[in-house]
């Protein structure tokens, strides 16, 4: 593990304790949404990952040649940096622990590509693992992280047409080895209307990030335009995702990717690429909003009705054909940006 700073916030990323926290109470009229502070510094222009633990945020940004760990204050500043000596492929998204280890979820893959994904802990005392992972159906694209309350990761894939499908480790994992994923439920979007997103419409559907509340009573995916709230009991991330969320709205973005509890549960926190570009504190209501995940066995939109010219990506003779090659990377081109990234199986992947 090696430092680049040191300071108050270093020795909170690496010493987070147990949370015990009371159950948020529900409120009768959830408030509007507030800007928490705004994010300037240029290196989190790729923000994808973040975890709020009380007076200082965690984040993680796309990218890089190293595992590097944000701290930031309340006015969104960098206080501190941890890195660690890992080659990640693309980072999407971040989770705390039980017992203060900070897991990060090297899962992205536009093109789905990659023979293994990973998930990198570092550990209170500084120590780091890597852990590899490999689909049983071949390669996702999968930017939302789910630790459940028991220690259980659970990834959860970005699908164009909302069909997100929820895996976690069918055994224990391998510093340095690789574990089979299972494929233990899905969890089908539906067109919400909510503007936002690089995307269109096709945005509404694809999950972009994921929370787990400290105290383990609720867990949340977002997309590119809205948020969803389950209850969690224990640590049945599948059955939790099986129920009936609360949706709520969020404020536009260019490409929101972050979701996180706030530390006592009570909201949310969203974030996204770009700067300057803000975190938002959005509260979550008492009742379920209309247009929810679709429950098992619903019809999936169709590529048709994302693809067209009325507040959606829009088609012309270059994403039609692009559609025809593959919707993956129709997506990648339409998003604004085409990573470049190693060969799959080199280091990272």
């Amino acid at each position: 593990m090696r430092r680049r700073a040191a300071g108050a916030g270093a020795a909170l990323l690496l010493g987070l304790g147990p949370a015990v926290l009371p159950a948020p109470a529900a409120a009768e009229e959830p408030a509007a949404p507030v800007t928490r502070c705004t994010v300037t510094d240029p290196r989190l222009a790729e923000l994808s990952g973040l975890v709020d633990v009380g007076d200082r945020l965690l984040a993680v940004v796309d990218g890089g040649d190293q595992v590097v760990l944000h701290v930031l204050d309340d006015a969104c500043a960098v206080v501190d940096v941890t890195t660690a000596p890992l080659d990640p492929y693309d980072p999407e998204d971040l989770a705390v622990g039980a017992d203060g280890t900070v897991w990060l979820a090297d899962t992205g893959d536009n093109n789905a590509t990659r023979a293994t994904v990973a998930l990198v802990a570092v550990r209170p005392d500084g120590s780091t693992s890597l852990y590899r992972l490999t689909y049983p159906d071949g390669a996702h694209d999968a930017e939302a992280l789910l630790l459940a309350p028991d220690g259980t990761p659970h990834l959860v894939t970005k699908e164009v047409l909302g069909a997100s499908h929820v895996y976690r480790p069918a055994a224990p994992l391998v510093d340095g080895g690789t574990v089979a994923l299972v494929d233990v439920g899905t969890v089908t979007f539906t067109l919400t209307g909510t503007p936002g997103g690089p995307v269109g419409r096709a945005g509404q559907l694809l999950v972009t990030g994921g929370a787990v509340a400290r105290d383990g009573s609720r867990l949340a995916l977002r997309t590119y335009t809205d948020a969803y709230v389950w209850d969690l009991a224990g640590a049945d991330v599948p059955g939790a995702l099986a129920g009936e969320p609360v949706r709520i709205a969020l404020p536009a973005a260019p490409q929101g990717e972050a979701v996180s509890f706030t530390a006592d549960g009570s909201a949310l926190l969203v974030a996204g690429e770009g700067v300057p570009g803000d975190v938002t504190q959005v509260p979550i209501p008492a009742a379920t909003p209309a247009s929810p995940p679709a429950p098992a066995g619903a019809t999936e939109p169709s590529l048709s009705a994302l693809l067209d010219d009325d507040g959606g990506v829009g088609l012309s003779a270059v994403t039609t054909a692009l559609v025809a090659a593959g919707v993956a990377t129709l997506l990648v081109v339409v998003g604004g940006r085409v990573r470049r990234r190693r060969a799959p199986g080199a280091p990272g992947a």
